[in-house]
């Protein structure tokens, strides 16, 4: 299918195929671009043919300014940037910038290397990748609204053998051997089993491969875990915080090994904070207003860590 004959999301299917013939993921295509196509669409989500149309108006709009920003806004929220389309600097919530300068020199080098990127969001890193010499870079995230942000960033900036499609995890055909990095970064801690997950992550590398990890931690030196009776931060879907040495054995435990840590650091206000392009509640609405140390919730405010660990 080509682009012109795909949806008005602008997904070129048979560039897809082929990426992922060259990948040697022959089974794909057969189980995946039906969930896609069927994502892709009016019945996958009300706003889908909105959203479209916003993707489908761009290119007329590169030479006008207001209306292009007009056009992106209305695709907000935009979690993670910044993006600079058509001229337009998209100031996202995070500053995903920095998060990637604490990462890309402390992984194996991506040039020519086959990526994953799982909980991709919007794609910002995913084309960082790319931008980092990787070969192919397939990223996943169940939230359409991000997909449909990706789209827009290609309309105007196309890249080539760079993906963010509209799957989890667990949708994925198995694909022993098929990847030479994967990345999770900002998931493990949605998940309600997070050895699981990071069996899945496993399961998607070559023997060798290398998995970076990145995720919110509780400061402690002890191998402990705790589950947020209901909120974190204000959000719902925190399930289980460990602390560094607990996360390890996770990995361990989940068949990586030469496991090292990059970096620790606090999440700042200034790292992640509401824009114009993400005008609900951030990070500042979620910590107690006279201890920046905890969350409103009482516990410890956000520390975040990237790991490194390769699958034996």
């Amino acid at each position: 299918m080509n682009r012109s004959a795909s949806s008005s999301a602008a997904l070129d299917y048979g560039e897809l195929l082929q990426c992922l013939v060259n990948m040697g993921l022959t089974d794909w295509p057969g189980a995946v671009f039906p969930l896609i196509q069927s994502r892709l669409s009016a019945a996958g989500h009300g706003d889908f043919p909105a959203w479209s149309a916003i993707i489908d108006s761009l290119p007329n709009l590169a030479d006008r300014p207001s209306d292009l920003k007009e056009a992106l806004l209305s695709l907000s929220p935009w979690r993670k940037g910044p993006f600079e389309i058509g001229g337009i600097t998209i100031d996202a919530e995070w500053r995903s910038d920095r998060k990637w300068a604490r990462v890309i020199d402390a992984i194996d080098a991506l040039a020519g290397r086959r990526v994953l990127d799982v909980g991709c969001g919007n794609g910002y890193y995913v084309l960082q990748m790319k931008h980092a010499g990787a070969a192919a870079v397939i990223g996943i995230d169940p939230t359409l609204l991000y997909v449909m942000q990706f789209l827009a960033s290609q309309r105007l900036a196309p890249a080539r053998d760079v993906y963010v499609l509209p799957l989890r995890l667990h949708e994925l055909p198995a694909a022993p051997q098929a990847f030479d990095t994967t990345f999770s970064m900002g998931v493990l801690y949605h998940q309600r089993s997070p050895i699981d997950h990071l069996c899945q992550l496993r399961d998607t590398l070559r023997p060798g491969g290398q998995l970076v990890l990145e995720t919110i931690y509780l400061p402690g030196v002890l191998a402990r875990a705790w589950t947020p009776p209901d909120r974190y931060a204000r959000m719902k879907n925190v399930w289980l915080l460990p602390t560094i040495a607990e996360l390890e054995t996770w990995l361990l435990r989940a068949g990586f090994q030469s496991m090292r840590i990059v970096n620790q650091s606090q999440t700042t206000t200034d790292e992640q904070r509401r824009t114009e392009w993400m005008t609900f509640d951030s990070l500042a609405d979620a910590l107690d207003p006279q201890d920046a140390g905890k969350t409103i919730e009482g516990w410890p405010a956000p520390h975040r860590v990237v790991l490194t660990a390769f699958r034996k």
